[in-house]
């Protein structure tokens, strides 16, 4: 409701006051909070007028500018298109391969190069690789471009359908469009872009949802595509589990006023609920399962990530090396393979070198493919060589020798420590000792036991059968079990897995079996068994163990990684390419970057000081535009919190693009912020406010022109290089770049370089 005396600006629209009172009714005991929105709310924050359109289409046309400039350069890799553009191609030739992000950005990528009629030729092994013109890697990045252009009008729309008026929900569209951080993503092979575009369209279509009263068509078709949103989000990245955690959030916020709400029985809100609950988690469920399907339906192939999976998951895999119509029965005579299951290690594997320090003895490891070093000849414990006449089953607790047969040493263990493993008092080394003629020591001595639980009901938990039994080897001597993890030895030990005996440690990691046996003393006709291969849903309940454990395991260092603590500071960015004297740095635009990180402190402040006036009986929040301000600031500072805080729980390396999501709901609190000024703090003068906020929008476009040599590629100088480095993290290195812009065109680069370096953007 306009106030009295105000002063109407030349940016305000009569008539088109987007934020109406709130509604409070007076109930028999209590005043109440009118929890349905009114039926008007809807078209206030709709784009209907011409005008609006208008601006909406020049702003789409700006930000297509913005991330298309330029596209095909660099034409070679950059940072992460190592993965995902490999990834597109293995899609193409339908190889299987293995990702920690869910299938349906990357499918997105195969599906537009195959439009084309890319064969997956390339396999985009290292950055800076150049593009053969059998790659159409502009088209590729166009999907981002387009992704990254749509996430800006969506912001628009969000912005709008949350109360923010024309202009200031434009100012805030033009400074997300030129965000440095965004148009670097949007412009190559990464999930970033599709993901971002997904995430915003699950934000928008849920504040629109918000604006129509409950079992409405309108309210039914926006939750319906917040779900499809939703399921999109998280098919492209676990990133988008954030935002279906948003949602549920905000439903619960919603849940806490119907309940409120004297107006609204008790059993409807529960209703409504169990709709919501249907809609919002059903849909996506479904959807992310669909796509996990066409990814196992479209890789069907044998490939370079199909060792991270057990036998039964890569016997559905054409093409696959595992072994078929294995003898069943394991016993004394039996030459066999011996695979460790706790791991994706592979075989236990003997070879003629020697560990260089300990024993000195020849190494036993983990090998990850088949060989003729992972095979093992089984005797009873008091068989001397060569004495096994006949075969005899393995029950629970015989004990046993295993014979190495290439080098003729047994496996063995003693007490050293083991060779990477030094500092564990609870590891011996395991090696393999003896030589021909020599009948072997206590040394050598392992007990069997099967584990009853792990292994296929039936005989295969009496005795030992091939593929069925999951068994312990327990030294005769130590009582330790052989055992293995995920470390790998030195070069010397040819980056294989170790292999030790533990008093402790998981227990899986002491689980073996059987995968290839074969037995001379056996008939022809004895029972052959193979790998029962897995079904869609055990593949997908396997595959997202895979990508929980290798997720979690990404801890190696990196130049570029950098802590959650110091995201919202920019404190560093990321190099995407470097070549020719230029860059791709991923930096985010310092003027928009360092004002939502204030206005969230300040925010906080602003709602401490508030709580401390209402404890003291002062009146809070009486003016409508500031009571949606705090609604929807709170909305959004929950969404920047709920995408940020699971990372300073993941020990796993961290980038600053991890922060993208997270910064994308503080974009959006700020776009409140600038409305707040111009609606209440400057109310009055309302001119003024728009001045400022277009002042703070030029300030952002200057700062993305002045660093476009770095989003785009672009020739640049030391001196201005230099200049541009405000913090020491800000890393990109400036003594890459020629002096003049003029000494570009003496080194071979194009005639139009020049001008690509000078001209707005």
């Amino acid at each position: 409701m306009p106030i009295v005396g105000e002063k109407t600006s030349a940016f305000e629209e009569p008539g088109q006051d987007p934020v109406p009172e709130l509604q409070v009714k007076q109930g028999p005991c209590r005043p109440y909070v009118v929890s349905e929105p009114s039926e008007k709310l809807g078209s206030l924050r709709t784009v209907h007028e011409k005008k609006e359109r208008i601006m909406v289409a020049l702003l789409a046309v700006f930000t297509g500018m913005v991330r298309f400039y330029n596209l095909s350069w660099p034409n070679s890799v950059i940072f992460d298109e190592v993965h995902f553009g490999k990834f597109a191609s293995h899609y193409i030739k339908n190889n299987f391969f293995m990702d920690v992000h869910p299938p349906l950005a990357k499918m997105m990528f195969a599906w537009i190069a195959s439009l084309v009629g890319y064969q997956g030729d390339f396999d985009f092994e290292t950055i800076g690789e150049l593009f053969p013109a059998t790659v159409p890697y502009v088209l590729m990045r166009s999907l981002a471009a387009t992704a990254g252009a749509l996430t800006v009008v969506m912001l628009y729309f969000t912005l709008r359908a949350s109360g923010v008026r024309v202009w200031v929900a434009v100012a805030s569209a033009i400074c997300f469009a030129v965000e440095n951080s965004y148009v670097t993503i949007s412009r190559y092979i990464l999930l970033d872009a599709p993901l971002m575009f997904f995430i915003s369209a699950s934000v928008y279509c849920f504040k629109r949802y918000e604006l129509y009263p409950t079992n409405t068509c309108s309210s039914l078709k926006y939750l319906v595509a917040t779900g499809v949103f939703l399921g999109l989000a998280a098919s492209s990245k676990w990133v988008g589990l954030f935002t279906v955690a948003w949602v549920g959030v905000l439903c619960l916020w919603r849940l806490w006023f119907f309940l409120g709400d004297l107006s609204k029985p008790v059993c409807s809100t529960f209703k409504i609920v169990a709709i919501k609950g249907t809609i919002l988690l059903g849909i996506p469920l479904v959807l992310y399962t669909f796509f996990f399907y066409m990814h196992f339906a479209t890789l069907t192939n044998d490939g370079e990530g199909a060792g991270f999976f057990s036998p039964e998951f890569r016997s559905s895999l054409k093409g696959n090396t595992i072994p078929q119509n294995v003898m069943a029965e394991v016993g004394t005579g039996s030459v066999v393979t011996i695979r460790h299951t706790g791991t994706m290690g592979g075989y236990l594997h003997s070879h003629p070198h020697d560990f260089p320090a300990g024993s000195q003895q020849q190494q036993i490891t983990l090998y990850p493919h088949l060989d003729a070093n992972n095979e093992w000849y089984i005797m009873l414990y008091d068989q001397p060589n060569n004495t096994v006449t006949s075969f005899e089953n393995l029950p629970d607790g015989t004990k046993i020798r295993l014979l190495h047969p290439l080098t003729y040493r047994r496996l063995h263990s003693h007490d050293h420590k083991p060779p990477v493993s030094e500092n564990s008092d609870w590891q011996k080394e395991v090696s393999c000792y003896g030589f021909e003629g020599f009948d072997g020591d206590a040394n050598d001595d392992w007990i069997i036991e099967i584990d009853k639980d792990e292994s296929v009901p039936g005989p295969a938990q009496d005795h030992v059968r091939a593929l069925e039994t999951k068994f312990r080897l327990r030294h005769a001597m130590m009582n330790c079990y052989l055992f293995s993890h995920e470390v790998k030895l030195p070069k010397w030990g040819y980056d294989q897995q170790e292999v030790t005996c533990a008093y402790s440690g998981q227990p899986s990691l002491t689980l073996w079996a059987v995968e290839q046996s074969y037995n001379e003393f056996l008939p022809k006709d004895t029972e052959l068994i193979s790998y029962k291969p897995s079904n869609f849903w055990q593949k997908l309940v396997e595959y997202h163990q895979k990508m929980w454990h290798i997720n979690k395991n990404l801890v190696d260092s990196h130049v570029y990684e950098s802590l959650p603590t110091s995201w919202p500071f920019m404190l560093r960015g990321i190099g995407y390419w470097s070549q020719e004297n230029r860059h791709v740095y991923l930096l985010g635009n310092a003027i928009l970057w360092w004002s939502v990180t204030g206005f969230i402190f300040v925010f906080a402040l602003l709602v401490a000081g508030e709580l401390l006036a209402w404890q003291l009986g002062k009146p809070i929040l009486q003016d409508s535009y500031v009571v949606n301000f705090h609604v929807q600031v709170i909305h959004y500072l929950l969404g920047y919190m709920i995408h940020l805080a699971p990372s300073f729980l993941m020990q796993r390396q961290m980038f600053l693009h991890h922060y993208l999501p997270a910064y994308y709901f503080g974009i959006l609190a700020f776009g409140h912020a600038l409305d707040i000024l111009v609606t209440y703090v400057l109310r009055r003068q309302k001119t003024v406010g728009y001045i400022v906020i277009g002042a703070f929008v030029l300030s952002c476009l200057y700062f993305f022109k002045s660093y476009t040599p770095i989003i785009y590629g672009l020739p640049w100088t030391k001196t201005l290089c230099e200049k541009s480095q405000w913090l020491s993290g800000w890393d990109y290195a400036c003594g890459n770049y020629l002096d003049t812009l003029e000494q570009y065109t003496s080194v071979g680069l194009k005639e139009n370089v020049m001008a690509q370096s000078t001209a707005a953007v």
